[in-house]
């Protein structure tokens, strides 16, 4: 058997397995949405982050590089910042109120936290997650497409459809439960990816040097963060729109339920720490593997940028090492798509049907619809992904200002202003999301800067006004013990 073959098939049973062996620990919802707020700081640390970053960091972002040099280290750089500024602003407290609040979603907290009968806060953020990550999931499975065709010759459709099957699979099987281990595994084999991977390619390239000199041949634009910009391009549209990306942690469903899902609120300071090293080997080992691409392929060789990791594998690995290191990229779509699959699973599941339908509904039934309800997604999501016409990169950052703007400004706000309303935070919702729609599809707009920037401080000021427009709530305690 081709070896590279061998050690994605030996990964690929990995998860399977992990499918089967959970499935026996998913009783309830609650196991099912939040694996019974059961895990330890290691599996949430790592679910959390590769989760996280799904198929954006091993292909959109060294595609990003490829395309455009040292300047991607920016859009790096503003990730670090977004993930370090989440974990110690958000974690704690989310942790702490959801379990006193009986919360297992997003909707269910904002609902609880403002008591709202009316079910208005419930019902937009219900939509906004649906439709965002339906976006979202569907750049996995293009991802996923991308990286087997590349490598294995196999038509993208089939691709698709193949990882589609395998993420339902164990997601429908072990809910949580198998996304959070999976994800354990997922985690550190990107890690692993991004420190072997770049290493390997800069040693056969000659090592810093040589890879500087044959980018400068090129361009030496290539070597400079500014990436030869100047002016406003150089610090709307590089700067502040890359740094923006990092605004958008606070707010991604899929991530915050990581936090919710830690066994004791003291354990999230060491998942901290674990994080933030991950984040450090894996996003400049993804920059600089786009880098090697670019220093051995040159500019306009790949037919798509999005297939460098994989390409920089074949050709700087022994083929069994580099059919482990590809598995790595089909990794990190996995453990997004399943984790954002779950969030949205969860929308129908919890928010609709047993919130607003059917509140005596059995466990049982519960569990049923939730599985019902990931097919579903799963399958509109790769309709979608059919007809994408995006790079990964561009379809993934979408789906994440959406998200984030949704999402953020009311996340924070809530968990540290007191004067904080249930008007003000529906309004962030909705600005927030219909701005980053907006902004991504008017050309003159999208041209200035990334539209989670403008759309997240438009939300930040809606909250913050409308709330103090309205009647404060009563009896409001906010406290992370």
């Amino acid at each position: 058997m081709d070896p590279v073959l061998a050690g994605f098939i030996g990964y690929l049973l990995v998860v399977v397995v992990v499918g089967f062996v959970t499935v026996r620990f998913t009783k309830t919802l609650a196991d099912f949405l939040l694996a019974g707020r059961r895990l330890g700081p290691w599996v949430v640390a790592l679910s959390e982050r590769a989760s996280g970053e799904s198929a954006w960091l091993l292909i959109g972002l060294p595609g990003l590089a490829l395309a455009s040099g040292f300047s991607a280290i920016w859009s790096a750089i503003g990730c670090a910042c977004g993930i370090f500024v989440s974990w110690t602003l958000v974690a704690r407290r989310l942790r702490v109120q959801t379990e006193k609040l009986g919360a297992l979603t997003l909707p269910d907290y904002f609902e609880a936290r403002f008591n709202d009968t009316s079910h208005a806060l419930r019902i937009v953020s219900m939509s906004v997650i649906v439709f965002f990550f339906t976006f979202y999931v569907s750049a996995q499975f293009l991802a996923a497409g991308k990286v087997l065709h590349t490598t294995f010759g196999i038509a993208p459709i089939h691709g698709m459809i193949i990882g589609a099957v395998i993420i339902l699979f164990y997601t429908i099987m072990g809910g949580f439960f198998a996304v959070a281990w999976t994800d354990l595994i997922q985690g550190l084999l990107m890690a692993a990816a991004m420190i072997i991977l770049p290493l390997a390619a800069f040693v056969k390239l000659g090592g810093i040097s040589g890879v500087a000199e044959r980018l400068a041949a090129i361009d030496p634009n290539l070597l400079l963060a500014s990436g030869g910009q100047t002016g406003r391009p150089l610090i709307m549209g590089l700067i502040i729109g890359s740094l923006g990306i990092g605004l958008g942690y606070v707010g991604q469903p899929h991530l915050l339920t990581r936090f919710m899902a830690i066994r004791d609120p003291r354990e999230l300071r060491k998942s901290t720490v674990i994080a933030m090293v991950w984040v450090i080997i894996a996003f400049w080992g993804a920059v600089l593997v786009g880098i090697a691409g670019l220093a051995h392929f040159g500019q306009g060789i790949l037919a798509d940028v999005e297939h460098v990791m994989p390409e920089v594998a074949l050709w700087a690995l022994p083929t069994a090492l580099a059919g482990i290191i590809i598995s790595a990229a089909i990794a990190a779509m996995m453990s997004t798509a399943d984790s954002q699959l779950l969030v949205a699973t969860s929308a129908l599941s919890e928010d609709i049907y047993h919130q607003l339908m059917n509140k005596e509904a059995s466990q049982r039934r519960l569990v049923a619809i939730s599985r019902i309800g990931t097919v579903v997604i799963g399958v509109v999501a790769f309709i979608l992904a059919l007809r994408a016409e995006q790079r990964v990169y561009w379809f993934v950052l979408y789906a994440w200002a959406g998200l984030g703007a949704a999402f953020g400004p009311g996340m924070v706000l809530s968990l540290w202003w007191k004067r904080t309303t249930k008007w003000g935070v529906l309004a962030g919702m909705i600005i927030g999301s219909v701005t980053a729609v907006v902004w991504h599809n008017v050309p003159a707009l999208k041209a200035m800067v990334y539209e989670l920037v403008p759309a997240f401080f438009l939300a930040l000021i809606a909250v913050v006004v409308v709330s103090l427009l309205t009647e404060p709530p009563a009896d409001v305690r906010i406290t992370d013990e």
